[in-house]
């Protein structure tokens, strides 16, 4: 049985070699990478919504580089911790499945059984993500609409994606954790140095939410060092400095070869109150 559900009728869906279907055949085909496409006409604002070519292929090229490492270490740290033996798990606004991929083989690796889903509203990312591990479901959906049953997730992560918080109280499980990672204050300081003249820091806070509660709030820092233009490059695209950085920050950027800056996270744990 798959982690999706029908998104017309709201039915299970059940996954054939090359497709997905419910019990009143509605059908929705995988493509030839692997993800299907969830994502209904009334729920697009554009015709190709989230990350288009470039930003998907930036994505891809930087964190294959395993620059944010620390990262997923700290959240397979966290899924091996707040996972039951036999778990679901979504990843919502997965990207190109780096966090998912790495969360999936660490339950593996512990004996634990993974079903594992990762949505994300950008077709092109997705062709990545599919790539990566055939054995997770990867589907084209938005996370203000999961075409996921209600109540059927033990640990949902949410990594630099919209907060749909309605959705996920919906689909996590009584007790079921929720993984929100955010920049902290001085995340990617150094790059900044170099695209703004008087650069801010990101402002950290800790929110409650409703229907959740607290469990803590797990710090990650490090430093990298990128060692090409190539990777800095990859690095500025994927971010949201790339759309609003001034010609003369980006020009400063294009020069440099090589860039040492820190990465901070913060990686907010909750759980959905019974």
């Amino acid at each position: 049985m798959s982690l999706f559900r029908c998104p017309v009728c709201g039915g299970a869906l059940q996954r054939a070699d090359r497709t997905y279907r419910c019990a009143k055949n509605h059908s929705f085909d995988l493509s030839k990478e692997g993800y299907t496409y969830l994502l209904p006409p009334n729920q697009k604002h554009s015709s190709a919504p989230g990350d288009d070519k470039g930003m998907a292929a930036a994505r891809r090229e930087f964190l294959s580089r395993d620059y944010y490492r620390p990262l997923k270490e700290a959240l397979c740290s966290l899924a091996l911790t707040y996972t039951p033996d036999s778990p679901a798990l979504l990843d919502t606004g997965c990207g190109e499945g780096y966090y998912t991929t790495g969360i999936y083989h660490a339950l593996l690796e512990a004996g634990k059984l993974p079903r594992m889903a990762g949505t994300d509203i950008s077709k092109f990312i997705l062709r990545y993500a599919a790539k990566r591990e055939k054995a997770i479901e990867w589907a084209v959906a938005s996370s203000y609409h999961l075409p996921v049953p209600d109540e059927s997730v033990d640990l949902l992560l949410n990594c630099f994606s919209p907060l749909a918080l309605e959705e996920f109280l919906r689909v996590l499980k009584p007790g079921g954790a929720f993984l929100y990672v955010v920049p902290a204050a001085e995340h990617l300081w150094e790059l900044k140095e170099v695209l703004y003249e008087h650069p801010y820091p990101n402002e950290e806070k800790e929110t409650p939410y409703e229907g959740f509660a607290y469990e803590t709030i797990v710090p990650v820092d490090a430093s990298i060092t990128l060692q090409s233009q190539a990777d800095i490059h990859a690095l500025f695209q994927m971010t949201p400095y790339y759309w609003k950085t001034p010609k003369e920050g980006a020009e400063r950027l294009a020069k440099l070869d090589t860039l040492t800056t820190r990465i901070s996270f913060r990686i907010h744990v909750f759980r959905k109150q019974s």
